[in-house]
């Protein structure tokens, strides 16, 4: 169902580079700490909370990889690192063979946009857009004209079985119905990776089920890291890795 597009002959040259690796995400050595106040540990003095410790793995393309483990465990922390959206304190995040931890935020920025796609427990949908103006909203920032994402956008919502629901607002819409349009627009950029936070987490067990075949197709010639409690959503990974107390307990 979904295929890939080909890559823009604008990238940059940090983004062809990254393209050369099977493998999609790598951790390496990973630990990252918070302040008191929350944010990233800025003072020696601060009280800390470490919330990954040296944690590793791989996760190649066309290959889904779940995680794992109580709150507070590490898994949000971790999606927020392979989307670059934190800089963990120790170790090095590699997507499609760039660190992003070696990165400026304006890199990061760029890599996160052409390269992730992102899919909330929560859709995070903007309520004043159609389905269709939702799905088309990353093809803005990345510069697309109007009709390439008018066209695109409505590819994707006819993909996920949405086809005829493309004008209506998300108020309008099921909780399964935003779901798929959440993936939608986290396709929008033909992206090499998808992170998924509780993908199903909202949704009852039959719509869950739909959610979890459009990720299992997704994954077939992308990488998906999905973090769950929810043992059938881990049932469509390839490799599961339970984690605990920010490190790694267990994989299988």
């Amino acid at each position: 169902m979904f295929n890939r597009s080909a890559q823009d002959s604008r990238s940059s040259a940090i983004e062809a580079d990254s393209r050369e690796s099977t493998t999609a995400v790598r951790l390496e050595g990973v630990t990252h700490q918070y302040g008191s106040g929350g944010g990233r540990l800025r003072s020696s003095d601060e009280r800390t909370v470490t919330a990954l410790r040296d944690v590793s793995f791989d996760v190649p393309m066309g290959s889904i990889l779940g995680l794992e483990g109580p709150s507070g465990s590490g898994k949000s922390t971790i999606l927020h690192a392979v989307a670059g959206l934190l800089v963990p304190t120790d170790g090095n995040v590699l997507l499609c063979g760039t660190d992003l931890t070696a990165l400026s935020d304006a890199e990061r920025t760029r890599m996160r946009r052409r390269h992730i796609g992102i899919v909330f427990q929560r859709f995070h949908l903007l309520p004043s857009l159609s389905a269709r103006a939702n799905v088309a909203l990353p093809l803005v920032q990345a510069g697309i004209s109007r009709s390439d994402r008018r066209a695109r956008a409505t590819a994707l919502l006819e993909a996920v079985g949405l086809g005829d629901r493309s004008t209506h607002l998300p108020g309008e819409l099921s909780g399964g119905e935003r779901q798929r349009v959440a993936i939608a627009r986290a396709l929008s950029t033909d992206p090499d990776v998808i992170v998924a936070d509780e993908p199903t987490g909202e949704l009852d067990t039959a719509t869950g089920a739909d959610v979890l075949e459009l990720l299992t197709d997704i994954g077939r010639d992308r990488a998906v890291v999905v973090a769950s409690h929810d043992a059938t959503t881990l049932s469509v990974a390839d490799r599961v890795i339970t984690l605990r107390d920010g490190q790694v307990d267990d994989v299988r």
